[in-house]
């Protein structure tokens, strides 16, 4: 299905194409609609064609070595997916399939080329915008590196959460000893002291309903913070284990430039002796 250069007017990708340009990649290129679940390539096909969507959503997995599903992207409007494998002209490494009823638009390394020779100004507004999406890939990553992985987490949580985080938080403190034991002296006391006239005479039968609602509710909340912790906890792990990694890494290519220093000045000990001879 031909594709109208209206359609490419709005990909991000060639937001920076004047009319003419757009008109000559519109000739090239073709309009794919997919059903939901439908598959658009398999992981290792030949990468002959990438895709960018126009409508709907994708779902781009990979295979981990559990051979587990995991959920590499989810392209929405305006992006695209394949691209790596059709410009290196290598299998696919991964697998997409068509969320919902979904238009592509279908383009390969030809149709690229068609434009390019009819439009060499084309490819410096195409380098643009790759130029721009990766200046802000890299500001996104620089600031996230920068900042604690706990900030990260926190602005991530829910309202639910961050109120067990604060339950949790209360119900482990002094301060919610004192005054839970402040409560129930006030409360044995004054129910004991209005004798017959107490709303909830002793044994206190109606305190103790009170406790274990209290229970009940505490529980499974404090057991969501928990959860939220162990959450933190192996992503400090994971980090360590990133940090320890890149630290052997380092200290691999230190050795290694060590050795060839040695090695240079073993060299210039030989030579000096050749001349003192």
């Amino acid at each position: 299905m031909a594709c109208p250069p209206e359609v490419l007017r709005d990909i991000p990708l060639f937001s920076n194409l004047d009319d003419d340009e757009l008109r000559v990649l519109a000739g090239q290129v073709e309009l794919r609609q997919f059903h939901p679940r439908q598959r658009i390539f398999r992981l290792g096909d030949p990468a002959e064609r990438a895709y960018i969507v126009v409508s709907g959503s994708v779902r781009v997995i990979i295979i981990d070595e559990d051979h587990q599903e995991m959920l590499l992207h989810q392209p929405g409007p305006g992006e695209f997916f394949g691209f790596a494998s059709m410009l290196e002209q290598t299998p696919h490494q991964a697998e997409a399939t068509a969320v919902e009823d979904t238009s592509c638009i279908e383009i390969d390394r030809n149709d690229f080329m068609a434009l390019f020779q009819q439009r060499p100004h084309s490819i410096i507004d195409i380098l643009a915008f790759l130029g721009r999406q990766l200046h802000d890939a890299h500001q996104i990553a620089r600031n996230r590196s920068m900042r604690p992985p706990n900030e990260l987490i926190d602005e991530q949580a829910t309202f639910g959460e961050r109120i067990a985080d604060e339950v949790a938080t209360f119900g482990g403190s002094w301060t919610f000893i004192i005054v839970f034991a402040l409560f129930m002296a006030i409360y044995s006391t004054v129910n004991i002291w209005l004798g017959m006239r107490a709303w909830d005479p002793y044994p206190f039968i109606l305190l103790n309903l009170f406790l274990s609602a209290l229970a009940a509710i505490q529980a499974p909340v404090i057991m969501m913070s928990q959860n939220r912790q162990d959450k933190k906890d192996r992503l400090r792990s994971e980090l360590d284990f990133e940090v320890n990694r890149h630290a052997r890494t380092e200290l691999q290519g230190v050795a290694q430039k060590l050795n060839n220093v040695g090695d240079h000045i073993a060299d210039i000990e030989e030579l000096l002796r050749e001349k003192l001879k």
